[in-house]
């Protein structure tokens, strides 16, 4: 039976041409999901089909160029600053974006993010931050909280032995080289609303050469956190906002 035609005016939502028939492989309750579809949903929006590049550095993240139809450029861990720094200087006509998560962001590519945010470079950094390294086991990052417990604490981590949790986007938006420095989430559906309005922004920051643009998005990795996706979204709520507070930490 063939599907029925809708009219425009009854039409609520479609799914963006942009997203692939792909079977997402991420677990229930994962965040990374509907921030893909946000990004191709704006991409698509601007019109900027045949201009997005997007990197994709080690990680859960990597997998985006498999769910989204842009050119996609694959980095060593941490360096997907350092690429994208490469592609936009040599493509000033294009919309570079990365994709990182907060082990790959805020631990082995801090140097590399810090260094390009300083220099300005004109890109749009999109970083999921869950606490934890997703992917590889559950181990500590430099995002876990304060007795947070993950496989390489299991106790819960100790500052006196590990140091405080890295609030990288709060040193990010010191630097001079960034115009837009901002902390959201995609829990509700009024969260899901103004992160998409926060990349777009990014995105046309980065396409206006204004300088380096973040949008963290605070997110739940329910398997790693051993937690259901409701039960995940509640702890982060009651323990990750109170630390990672949102809204916007840098606008010129």
């Amino acid at each position: 039976m063939n599907n029925p035609i809708i009219a425009p005016e009854n039409l609520v939502y479609e799914k963006s041409k942009l997203i692939k028939d792909n079977v997402m492989h991420y677990c229930p309750g994962c965040s990374h999901g509907t921030v893909h579809r946000m990004i191709a949903e704006v991409i698509e929006e601007m019109g900027m089909e045949e201009k997005a590049m997007g990197v994709a550095p080690v990680g859960c993240a990597v997998f985006i160029y498999k769910y989204i139809d842009v050119d996609f450029a694959e980095a060593a861990h941490g360096r997907a600053p350092a690429l994208a720094t490469a592609m936009k200087r040599l493509r000033p006509d294009k919309l570079v974006f990365t994709y990182q998560g907060d082990g790959d962001l805020a631990a082995i590519g801090t140097a590399e993010t810090i260094h390009a945010c300083n220099r300005g470079e004109n890109i749009a950094i999109i970083f999921i931050n869950n606490g934890i390294y997703g992917m590889t086991g559950g181990q500590m990052a430099p995002t876990t909280l304060d007795a947070m417990k993950t496989s390489t604490c299991p106790n819960g981590r100790n500052v006196a032995l590990n140091g405080y949790p890295l609030k990288i986007t709060n040193l990010l938006a010191e630097l001079e080289g960034t115009c837009y420095v901002t902390r959201q989430s995609v829990h509700t559906a009024v969260a899901v609303k103004k992160t998409k309005k926060a990349i777009r922004k990014a995105f046309e920051n980065s396409m206006e050469a204004k300088g380096t643009s973040i949008v963290e998005v605070v997110s739940t990795c329910n398997s790693g956190w051993k937690m259901s996706p409701v039960q995940a979204n509640r702890w982060m709520v009651e323990n990750m906002f109170p630390f990672f507070p949102l809204g916007d930490l840098k606008d010129k």
